[in-house]
């Protein structure tokens, strides 16, 4: 399969569409998952037209997955969380609906299970307060 640069992530890259950012730098983008399975629940992306894990260059996953964890650390302390979950997933057989390679960020706390991914949207001043908070961690 190609990489498809009209994809949403590609897109958001590019100023095309908008994305609540809580983090950037030269290589990676994080931002608030629109449709969030937890509070606080963040993508991480890199700024690489990388389709999956498998098209992605060494390169490309060191950056990527250093970001998810600078991000992974200020969004539990932030969120107050207990502990976190890393998904990532590969062409529509694994799970993958973008297709542009992420990674899902999800703070988790004892006793409370995911939400279902339904496909509604959160509010944008949900998602905006969350991103405040994980973005406040960074400086703290």
């Amino acid at each position: 399969m190609t990489y498809d640069p009209s994809n949403v992530f590609a897109k958001i890259l590019r100023g095309e569409m908008p994305a609540e950012t809580v983090y950037e730098d030269e290589h990676t983008l994080a931002f608030m998952d629109i449709m969030p399975r937890a509070d606080g629940h963040t993508l991480v992306i890199p700024k690489s037209p990388v389709r999956t894990l498998l098209d992605a260059s060494k390169a490309d996953l060191a950056t990527l997955y250093a970001t998810v964890q600078i991000v992974a650390r200020a969004t539990v302390t932030a969120m107050g969380a207990d502990g976190l979950t890393i998904q990532q997933f590969n062409e529509p057989a694994g799970g993958q609906v973008v297709f542009h390679m992420h990674v899902h960020v999800l703070p988790r706390w004892n006793g409370v299970p995911l939400r279902p991914h339904t496909g509604d949207m959160a509010p944008g001043d949900t998602l905006r307060a969350h991103a405040a908070k994980i973005r406040a961690a960074f400086q703290a």
